[in-house]
């Protein structure tokens, strides 16, 4: 950018330092300090065209630590007038605007069109950043390079800026809204009422490196659509009026329609069963909320996707995920959306503030209702819904992540729920959004609205947290206590590459919620896509428990009617098939200490029908997982090839160990090893290969980057007439290795291992 740059680094896992990063720049004038968790800064403030040196250190004083330097160049400012609305607003509520001019002897390479919706606040519009060269556009920019079709539910559920159009010459004019492709994006239709900002974001080649320029940003606009459209999912303040009344009159007919059907039937089959020798069967109640469901509001996608018997999940699954999971997308998209219902309830203006998305509604037919506090309107709302479970009507409560001013109506409606679980999808920040406020206290006691919320323990493990709370109510002497599991493990974006940490999650919370207890409460951030796969997976992990199948797709178009967008994106729809097939596959492995030995001794008996022992056919599972191609991306790369020891031995891409790259050296990133999760520690370990004579160098290289001070090596060097590993220390006199310089300084021989010491130096 002309006046900012992106800063990012990583940091070695295992690095726990509390000590906050400094950021020195302009020959060390300016000083910026940062967060010792933080992995990224926006330096803002700078000169355009300007090329500043930035020091990464964590260093109180001259004895040592991390640091790093950088040096990056600032755009040209080649974009100084704002765009500008011309006055031109058809009846489709497009606006027409002039460009800027742009001086033409600039190398760039093209033009994007970025529109900033503006969000409310207190009733007024106000700007996120206050000029385009405040935002951190990584998100932005992938956009450009990424050329995903659009998913029906899979879209944001906040309002957020997006690229319109690209060109690879400016226009002197240009109309936002049109629903035109332009340079393969969309010019999205605007919001009536939305009150937006826009900027031109150049893209510019510079020697090896890609600089981006942005122009100032326009007056705010608004579009006047004088020919309302439908809600869409991104709408601010709109409902219909007369749709959901008419769907609901028409479904309240159908009900009494089917009412008095089944009635007659009734009355028939009883005057049936009362003639002598009758050989009728009794029918059969179904319980499940689903198979009711099933039998009485039975939706067209429903009948032509049956409950999948378990025997058959395995080739099912395969079928789907042919073509690049075409049938999958076709599955997924013909679930009904289940919109016909009303959320005047959430449109009140008294209860919109408590809405984290402006879309993510809660349908007033499933609310959560909590007791009316007198003189306090609204005080009956909180955005969650009831979600039945199988065989079991609201069992859990979805909602959305907890704001500031939510916190005392998600603990009352824990009290008055009578829940003991909560389940948290989410960590209260990912990439540098707040996805939900911390609703609960970091130590000691809290108090919120009229429950007092006390830590009384936390347990925090590699892939879940959990916390146990005390809760007290004014004016009541009961102590009740609540857990929180939260999950930590589902990555930023997308979802979790296999299911087992979250398996393990699950089960765990399924142990330790009470019988007793209220609806399991669970939420992320919107309470829809993550929320509503725990939900579908503990559901149908119970119906195995009872039968033979599994109704995924029923149980999500069950949801989809209790609460809008509930599992919102297709990958996701993809891991809850995942999770139940290992879940049925594997099964629950995790077994008590104090019946190890019994267990073992169980896996070593032949198994019924089998020539093999149960420990024989469990390690089978585990190598029956087949892992793509797709997986080993710079595993694979021909400057990598010879790095590998054995060519079936590689590390994924999503979990390989990567190096600080040397400018010039294609692959100097890459070393034959991945992170490893321990149980309490995300990347506890790192698995690798015995060095090679040419990985030497990237061994102790990695040692370095990532402060790891303790190598086992479970390998002799050579063993059975082959070589296994390269001696990659030295004997007896120190040794360089690229940056390194490594000093042996002790040597024991124990009975059962070797014990040597080294002092490592970096040379640089």
């Amino acid at each position: 950018m002309k006046t900012s740059v992106l800063l990012s680094w990583e940091i070695p896992e295992n690095y726990n330092s509390a000590m906050p990063f400094k950021i020195l720049y302009d020959d060390g004038k300016m000083v910026v300090e940062v967060d010792g968790r933080a992995t990224q800064k926006l330096i803002t403030n700078l000169k355009p065209e300007t090329s500043y040196s930035f020091v990464l250190t964590n260093r109180g004083n001259s004895a040592g630590g991390l640091q790093h330097r950088v040096t990056a160049k600032t755009a040209p400012d080649v974009l100084r007038t704002k765009p500008v609305f011309i006055g031109k607003t058809n009846l489709d509520g497009m606006i027409t605007v002039e460009l800027p001019e742009v001086p033409a002897n600039e190398n760039i390479k093209g033009y994007y069109i970025v529109i900033v919706p503006l969000k409310k606040s207190h009733g007024k519009f106000i700007k996120p950043w206050e000029s385009p060269d405040e935002m951190e556009l990584d998100e932005l920019l992938k956009e450009i390079v990424r050329k995903r079709r659009s998913i029906r539910f899979g879209r944001e559920v906040e309002l957020k800026p997006y690229i319109a159009a690209h060109f690879e010459v400016l226009p002197t004019e240009f109309t936002l809204g049109d629903k035109k492709q332009y340079g393969g994006f969309e010019n999205k239709q605007l919001q009536s009422g939305q009150e937006y900002v826009f900027f031109v974001l150049a893209v510019m080649e510079h020697s090896e490196s890609t600089m981006y320029a942005t122009s100032p940003y326009s007056d705010p606009v608004v579009s006047m659509d004088l020919d309302p459209q439908p809600i869409t999912d991104e709408e601010e303040g709109l409902i219909w009026v007369v749709g959901p009344v008419l769907a609901v009159v028409f479904i309240i007919c159908i009900v009494i329609a089917i009412l008095l059907y089944k009635r007659k039937r009734a009355e028939s089959d009883s005057r049936k069963s009362s003639i002598p020798n009758s050989k009728e069967i009794p029918s059969h109640h179904p319980t499940d909320p689903v198979e009711l469901r099933r039998l009485n509001f039975q939706t067209p996608g429903m009948a032509s996707h049956p409950p999948i018997p378990i025997l058959e999940l395995a080739d099912h699954i395969e079928r789907l995920k042919a073509n690049d999971n075409l049938k999958f997308s076709q599955e997924y998209e013909s679930i009904d959306p289940g919109q016909q219902f009303t959320w005047e309830h959430s449109n009140l203006e008294v209860n919109k503030p408590k809405n984290r998305y402006a879309n993510v509604i809660a349908y007033d037919h499933s609310r959560v209702l909590l007791s009316a506090i007198e003189g306090i309107p609204g005080s009956d709302y909180v955005n969650a819904n009831y979600i039945d479970g199988y065989r079991k009507q609201n069992a859990y409560i979805a909602t959305q992540g907890a704001l500031p001013e939510t916190f005392g109506d998600f603990w009352r409606m824990m009290w008055e729920q009578r829940g003991a679980t909560v389940v948290m999808m989410t960590k209260l920040e990912e990439r540098s959004r707040v996805k939900c406020d911390q609703y609960w206290p970091s130590r000691g006691t809290e108090t919120y609205g009229l429950i007092q919320v006390t830590l009384l323990d936390t347990v925090e493990l590699a892939t879940y947290c959990v916390r146990t709370f005390a809760l007290y109510k004014n004016g009541s002497s009961e102590k009740r206590e609540v857990r929180q599991f939260q999950f930590t493990a589902w990555p930023d974006h997308g979802v979790p590459e296999h299911p087992t940490p979250f398996l393990a999650f699950l089960r765990r919370v399924k142990t330790c919620n009470p019988p007793d207890a209220g609806p399991m409460v669970v939420h992320c951030s919107a309470g829809v896509g993550r929320t509503g796969c725990f939900i579908v997976i503990d559901a149908m992990l119970e119906r195995i428990k009872h039968e033979k199948t599994v109704d995924i797709y029923g149980h999500v178009t069950l949801m989809r009617a209790q609460r809008n967008y509930m599992v919102q994106t297709e990958d996701q729809y993809i891991f809850i098939h995942d999770a139940l097939l290992e879940a049925v596959t594997c099964g629950n492995t995790e077994v008590p200490a104090r019946n190890l030995y019994a267990y073992i001794q169980k896996l070593t008996q032949i198994e019924t029908g089998e020539n093999v022992t149960g420990m024989e056919l469990e390690f089978k599972r585990l190598a029956s997982s087949k892992a793509h191609t797709s997986r080993f991306i710079s595993a694979n790369l021909p400057c990598n090839k010879f790095k590998n020891r054995l060519v079936n031995i590689m590390p994924y891409e999503s979990t390989r160990v990567c190096l600080q790259p040397i400018r010039g050296v294609e692959g100097s990133d890459y070393i034959n090893a991945s992170f490893i999760d321990g149980y309490r520690q995300q990347k506890a370990y790192i698995a690798t290969q015995g060095p090679l004579a040419e990985t030497t160098e990237d061994f102790w290289r990695m040692l370095w980057e990532h402060n790891s001070t303790i190598v086992v090596m479970l390998t002799k060097l050579r063993e059975m007439g082959r070589e296994k590993c390269h001696q990659y220390w030295p004997a007896e006199r120190s040794a360089r290795y690229q940056y390194f310089v490594v000093d042996p300084m002790a040597e024991y021989n124990m009975p059962q291992y070797i014990l040597r010491e080294f002092k490592v130096t970096d040379a640089r």
